[in-house]
């Protein structure tokens, strides 16, 4: 029986991870947000806009602090970026707490876009002791593997799952030497990988949620996968998935092949 995933070092930043986190765009409720911490979940990802996971840590942070990692991030709109500061302490404000764990630079589409302000901004607040990472979410594979090859940052938030495996060229090859915090999203590819696509037969084996987390996390270049349950039955089946590990050969394969072939509906995505 394959061993279940434990928490780890996430990556060279000195904090230490449970490999699911939580996310709660979906509104899981007020009550799955502790229960998830109450299961061991301490990695946290919010964005500014998500009042119940605001609200659930604030109740949370005051006795949990330093167990309790929090990521969120200053946002780029593409015709305009937020100012780092001001977002990380409006976001302080937020979760009333005087720290932020990871702080973010979210949708990076292309370099130019994560200018050298902002960079030079996320490294002042690390500078300052004020968060103790910093990174960005792209869905530039190319330049985050740039990135991570000279040590830019330290914590990389990027897209992988069995139908978008790109990051396997152009990003972990060069997590070696800097070892950054790698956070993977969109396990299922917005539930795609839950669907027969219709070049496959119909009485085709479709993946469950549980496997497409296991298939994240079985790749050791990635030390966080987000989970952004509906409902706290959903939470409790993603947390049952990874205490069943790593998926053996025979299932990796299967992934991948469905992967494929939900890639190759060539479906719009980001």
């Amino acid at each position: 029986m394959a061993t279940a995933f434990q928490s780890r070092p996430f990556g060279s930043t000195g904090i230490v991870a449970m490999p699911l986190g939580l996310s709660a765009s979906y509104y899981p409720g007020k009550k799955a947000i502790h229960v998830a911490a109450d299961e061991g979940v301490n990695f946290f990802f919010a964005f500014g806009f998500d009042i119940q996971m605001i609200r659930a840590l604030r109740e949370l942070l005051p006795s949990r602090r330093d167990k309790i990692v929090l990521v969120t991030g200053a946002y780029n709109y593409v015709w305009a970026a937020q100012n780092i500061r001001k977002a990380f302490e409006k976001r302080l404000r937020q979760f009333k707490t005087d720290f932020i764990d990871i702080f973010l630079f979210l949708g990076v589409l292309k370099p130019a876009e994560f200018s050298l302000r902002t960079h030079e901004e996320l490294l002042k607040l690390k500078d300052e002791g004020k968060v103790k990472a910093i990174g960005l979410s792209c869905h530039n594979r190319e330049f985050l593997g740039r990135l991570a090859a000279n040590g830019d940052v330290n914590t990389l938030m990027l897209r992988y799952n069995a139908a978008h495996r790109g990051a396997e060229r152009d990003i972990f090859p060069f997590l070696t030497v800097h070892n950054p915090g790698a956070i993977s999203y969109t396990a299922t590819r917005w539930t795609y990988l839950l669907r027969r696509p219709k070049s496959l037969p119909k009485d085709t084996r479709i993946p469950t949620a549980a496997e497409c987390y296991r298939f994240v996390l079985s790749n050791p270049n990635v030390h966080v996968v987000l989970t952004a349950p509906k409902n706290e039955r959903e939470l409790r089946e993603n947390l049952e998935a990874i205490r069943r590990g790593p998926l053996d050969e025979d299932d990796m394969i299967f992934m991948r092949q469905f992967g494929d072939a939900v890639h190759n509906q060539k479906k719009w995505f980001m």
